[in-house]
């Protein structure tokens, strides 16, 4: 392993010298992941956002990032760029952000490359945010690089060769105390609630729901500050992944949990959970049951996902109703569970 170059025998941050270095073409390759709703990204290719068209928007924002970075990143040098481009692809829930810098120069392009994706992702999200506050700009990383000692790197391939300067010593080891890894990872730390309302009609303001108020007023009667979400119900995977990555202690689903073909709840709760909890699912259904046969066609899970415990209800404020007070007698107990506190009597 050797040193890092932009610090100086004292440790203090220097630009590094490279003026030895010799000229060679040089170009970067980064890309990075817009993760928003189906309904989004729909609006997106349909230029139907309130703001400007979007993409057109982000791409010069993204080349005008790469020509500015050695503004925004205080060591970088600054450099000819001699191209900047910046590209987007369609997911199913994402829009994948790829940007190319080239220069001819003695220094590389890699970071241009990846504030170029990095500024482009934020635009998307500025963008946006009126109609999907939980849009995220996720694994940002470099992809492919050439020119200079090292080379052409890719990210499928073996690690770069890292281009050392004349002045920096290689050395075997830092000089630190080796770090033991656990051998499970301690979940992370959870905060608030969610309540996801999936409806079509409720997302696109034909309808307005009435399920998500007596969820969220439930649930901060318990003491967690709680956010609700209205999405469609064909955005309902990508949601659930957005609300996920804030790592709430709870998230509760209204809708979608029916056969059919547009209720996906169940489909995209089972694609996140680490561990089913099928005896709650099952006193929900339960205690429906008890006013209404159609109750036994729900297909709702709960569960838990990295320390988020996910519960589905029905999309009625009757099966809500039910469903909460099934949970007033078990929330309290699973949120300590879920959080370490042991087995109870």
């Amino acid at each position: 392993m050797s040193k890092l170059s932009h610090l100086d025998e004292d440790g203090k941050a220097r630009m590094v010298d490279v003026g030895h270095k010799a000229v060679t073409a040089r170009t970067a390759t980064a890309t990075g992941r817009f993760v928003t709703t189906a309904q989004v990204l729909s609006l997106i290719k349909d230029d139907g956002m309130p703001k400007a068209d979007v993409l057109a928007t982000a791409r010069i924002a993204g080349i005008q990032g790469a020509k500015k970075t050695s503004e925004l990143i205080p060591l970088c040098h600054p450099l000819p760029l001699t191209s900047v481009r910046v590209e987007f692809a369609f997911e199913d829930y994402a829009i994948l952000v790829t940007a190319t810098a080239k220069t001819t120069g003695q220094t590389g392009v890699e970071m241009e490359a990846l504030t170029a994706v990095a500024i482009a992702g934020l635009t998307l999200h500025d963008m946006v945010k009126a109609v999907d506050p939980l849009a995220m700009m996720t694994d940002v990383q470099l992809v492919d690089k050439t020119g200079g000692k090292s080379g052409h790197w890719t990210r499928t391939g073996s690690e770069p060769e890292v281009e050392l300067d004349s002045d920096v010593e290689p050395v075997e080891t830092w000089d630190v105390e080796p770090v033991e890894t656990p051998e499970q990872s301690e979940p992370v730390e959870t905060h608030g609630a969610y309540v996801i309302v999936s409806s079509s009609s409720s997302a696109a303001g034909t309808r307005t729901d009435s399920t998500g108020p007596l969820i969220a007023e439930w649930l901060e009667d318990f003491g967690y500050p709680t956010t609700t979400v209205v999405t469609a119900d064909d955005s309902i995977a990508g949601t659930l992944s957005a609300v996920l990555a804030t790592h709430p202690k709870v998230i509760i689903t209204t809708g979608g949990t029916g056969v059919s073909p547009t209720d996906r709840t169940p489909e995209a709760t089972a694609a996140v959970l680490d561990r089913e909890l099928p005896g709650v699912a099952e006193a929900i259904r339960a205690k429906g049951l008890e006013k209404n046969p159609k109750a036994a066609l729900s297909r709702a899970l709960a569960g838990v996902s990295n320390g988020t415990i996910i519960v589905n209800l029905p999309g009625s404020p009757g099966g809500v109703k039910d469903g909460l007070k099934v949970l007033d007698e078990l929330l309290e107990h699973l949120v300590e569970q879920v959080g370490g506190a042991g087995a109870h009597e």
